[in-house]
């Protein structure tokens, strides 16, 4: 079923590429942020509350496109298309959107919108750790999970807090 099915088709577009330019925003942005805690490679996952949302409001493809345009766009303003910092962020912004839109349509009554990112940010940074340990050839690398993983929960539910809070502040048009 298309949900943007209320909205002309230049509004569609034009509203997903107000959400790639945030999620990019955000994807930059969050490069700046001091870490939390010390732990390499852990952040918010503020770009992902653009992907859940248009999870919800949009459609699985719209979702794609805005990742896919969110990590390149974000790692060309980094400075690091192409390289491993991008291998990574991709594998981990398809794979745990692989999961979030599978496990939003499937288990729904299951998992409620922080559920979904609450999962999603766990196997993005699982995603992460995997390419990072094919990237160097190392299965080594693969003890940092657990500590990835106990840091994944408390981002994964701010950011389904938050887009729930945005789900309830957006105009009925976009609402399923």
């Amino acid at each position: 079923m298309n949900r943007g099915y209320l909205m002309s088709n230049t509004r569609r577009i034009v509203l997903l590429a107000l959400l790639v330019a945030i999620a990019g925003i955000l994807h930059v942005m969050e490069g700046w942020l001091p870490l939390l805690l010390p732990l390499p490679g852990a952040k918010l996952g503020l770009a992902n509350i653009v992907s859940l949302y248009a999870i919800v409001v949009f459609t699985w493809r719209d979702a794609l496109y805005i990742a896919v345009v969110r990590v390149i766009l974000g790692s060309l303003f980094s400075g690091a298309l192409f390289g491993p910092a991008f291998v990574m962020s991709m594998g981990g912004a398809l794979t745990s959107l692989a999961v979030m839109t599978y496990s939003y349509n499937r288990f729904r009554g299951m998992f409620s919108v922080v559920g979904v990112s609450m999962l999603g940010a766990t196997v993005h940074n699982i995603a992460q750790v995997v390419f990072a340990s094919i990237l160097v050839s190392s299965a080594s690398l693969l003890w940092y999970t657990p500590y990835l993983i106990l840091f994944a929960v408390p981002t994964g539910f701010f950011t389904g807090a938050v887009v729930i809070y945005l789900l309830d502040k957006a105009p009925m048009q976009l609402r399923r």
